[in-house]
C-alpha cells in the first residue's frame, strides 16, 4: 500500500469540476485507490464519495492506493492537486 499526503491549495476545494478531474486521473488506474479525511476515507473513483468528504481549499488529505500500479497513481493524483486541478 501507498499513502501520501497533500495539502489541498487552491480556493474552492475537491468540489465538483476539480472532482471531476480527480476521478478520472483515478480510472486511469488498477488500483483501489482511496481519499482520507480526517479518519474518513472514501473510493477515490466515486464522484459521491469524493465530494461527500467536503474537502475545501487548506485542507490537508491522504491518498493511498492498493495495486500493481499503486505507486504511480498516488504519486499522480499528488501532482494533480497540487496542480490546482490543471487537466
Amino acid at each position: 500500500m501507498c499513502v501520501k499526503e497533500v495539502l489541498v491549495e487552491n480556493q474552492v476545494g475537491l468540489h465538483a469540476r476539480p472532482a471531476t478531474f480527480f476521478i478520472q486521473k483515478a480510472n486511469e488506474y488498477k488500483a483501489s485507490i482511496w481519499v482520507e479525511k480526517e479518519e474518513r476515507r472514501v473510493n477515490a473513483k466515486s464522484l459521491l464519495g469524493v465530494l461527500s468528504l467536503g474537502i475545501v481549499g487548506g485542507t490537508t488529505i491522504k491518498i493511498m492506493a492498493d495495486g500493481a500500479d499503486e505507486e504511480e497513481a498516488v504519486t499522480s493524483l499528488v501532482d494533480l492537486v497540487k496542480s490546482g486541478f490543471a487537466s
